[in-house]
């Protein structure tokens, strides 16, 4: 899979706005219109989330399991376009419904953390993702992917959550 092209360390795409305000950080933010506890249940109901984060135009998600519980695991499987499938797995260190989610997840013997978090504000709900990488070297090879991954998958879930109303 050829990534992206790359972005400034502070750049939107799609109303997603993507910073790095430090070398082993990722910060993605992005309102959606809808009430946090719908936005909640799509990121944490494996009945919606296949829906929605699948990255890339043409991939898809044919395995998406959650335990969502501190101590509890997920793992998603994507299928690109040609039929190659990546992997993600991790487990959740903290649950706070519908507020708060901090998952860890290890690659090549590194451990990075992610937490998310569900802000409410006249019905609307911003949600902030905070990747902590193990190193610069990490964060920037997640990157490119992150960027093109997150934005057309939060264009989708704009769509999902309007179909939900």
């Amino acid at each position: 899979m050829t990534p992206p092209s790359e972005a400034p360390a502070a750049a939107t795409r799609h109303g997603t706005i993507f910073s790095t305000p430090s070398d082993r950080e990722l910060v993605i933010t992005r309102t959606f219109d809808a009430p946090r506890s719908l936005v909640w249940a799509t990121f944490t109901d494996p009945k919606h989330l296949p829906n929605w984060q699948t990255g890339p135009k043409g991939f898809t998600m044919p395995v998406c399991e959650i335990d969502l519980r501190p101590g509890g695991s997920w793992h998603y499987v994507w299928r690109n376009t040609q039929g190659r499938e990546f992997g993600a797995s991790g487990t959740y260190s903290e649950v706070t419904p519908p507020h708060r989610i901090v998952t860890v997840t290890s690659r090549d013997g590194e451990e990075n953390t992610s937490t998310t978090v569900f802000t409410e504000h006249d019905g609307r709900t911003t949600v902030t993702n905070t990747m902590l990488f193990a190193s610069k070297a990490s964060r920037d090879q997640a990157l490119p992917y992150a960027r093109g991954g997150t934005a057309s998958s939060y264009a989708r879930l704009d769509a999902y959550l309007a179909s939900k109303r």
